[in-house]
């Protein structure tokens, strides 16, 4: 439906649901080894996907055992009925505003093929930073016990507007909200204190290692997630290799390893922790659990290419029998 949110039949949705509300964009994966040769050729090996921070949360969360998640996003009729598809496919529930005017957003995402695997991100943000205060209704929250934001939402006036609505929203119905910062970059353009005043009510913040220094102007990540769990109920700052720490009360609570992995593409490694973080915690894990939970995801996400996982369930990948 053009400019306007699609409104599902929430007749047949299950109690527990995920919402996630976010980014939906089309990543262009260039691998390549070494320095980019400037003014001549690279050789890349190139793939197309879908991606999207949001996206790629939702679809992990399925991945990982989250019996419904729905994604509510904006993209341009260019590529609207591949995204919805390529959604569906990974079990995610799409909830897709269809813009008349901008096209989906297309992520370049340059990826060193040596030993960090290591990703640089050229991005066109087009129609995901359109989704607007319009394209919400309170009754997405029908049958929802925890919704989540992509950071990408704030770095726009249209869906910095629908952030303050939605939060309105979910206090009102007494739904969790967490969120994930998404970018150092788009953080340091839109301000700390701007970025902390918009987030007033978030139950729980996922930053990176960079974003959470950079939230709290401190060098170590440990200190910034204690300092960040004074401003939130949940801190868990993602570390890459380093695994990831859990802080609550101004006080680190707990430090999770890493699992071992070979890289090959990091793309996508943090929304796959967040997904699976936020599967985890909807089945009654604890934080500490969650984020275990969280550091597998991302392990396996760093050895595939883009940002998605296997479409379908974990559980079915593992030969187990899914109950819905």
């Amino acid at each position: 439906m053009a400019g306007s949110a699609v409104t599902a039949d929430r007749g047949d949705l299950a109690e527990g649901a995920l919402l996630v509300v976010g980014d939906v964009v089309t990543d262009v994966v260039a691998r390549h080894r070494g320095p980019l040769a400037a003014g001549t050729d690279t050789v890349a090996a190139v793939r197309t996907v879908p991606g999207g921070a949001g996206a790629n949360v939702a679809c992990w969360a399925v991945y990982d055992g989250c019996a419904e998640v729905r994604l509510l996003g904006r993209v341009g009729v260019d590529s609207a009925a591949w995204h919805e598809r390529e959604l569906a496919a990974s079990g995610v529930r799409p909830l897709l505003v269809t813009d008349p005017q901008a096209p989906t957003g297309t992520v370049i995402c340059l990826v060193d093929t040596g030993a960090s695997a290591e990703r640089t991100f050229l991005t066109d943000s087009g129609a995901s930073l359109r989704l607007a205060p319009g394209d919400w209704s309170p009754a997405l929250l029908d049958g929802v016990a925890r919704l989540h934001l992509s950071g990408y939402l704030f770095f726009s006036e249209p869906s910095r507007a629908l952030v303050s609505v939605v939060l309105e929203s979910t206090r009102a119905r007494g739904v969790p909200v967490s969120l994930d910062p998404a970018s150092a970059g788009f953080l340091t353009e839109l301000g700390v204190d701007r970025f902390l005043e918009l987030c007033a009510g978030v139950d729980v913040l996922l930053p990176s290692r960079d974003e959470a220094c950079l939230l709290t102007g401190l060098p170590d990540p440990a200190d910034a997630a204690a300092k960040l769990s004074r401003l939130f109920p949940l801190v868990v700052a993602k570390l890459g290799s380093d695994g990831a720490l859990v802080a609550r009360s101004g006080s680190v609570r707990a430090r999770v390893p890493a699992l071992p992995a070979t890289p090959r593409d990091t793309t996508g490694a943090g929304d796959a922790f967040t997904g699976a973080f936020l599967a985890a915690l909807l089945a009654g894990a604890e934080p500490e659990e969650a984020a275990t939970a969280g550091c597998a995801a991302g392990a396996k996400a760093v050895e595939r290419v883009g940002g998605r996982p296997p479409a379908g369930s974990r559980r079915l990948h593992e030969g187990e029998t899914r109950v819905h």
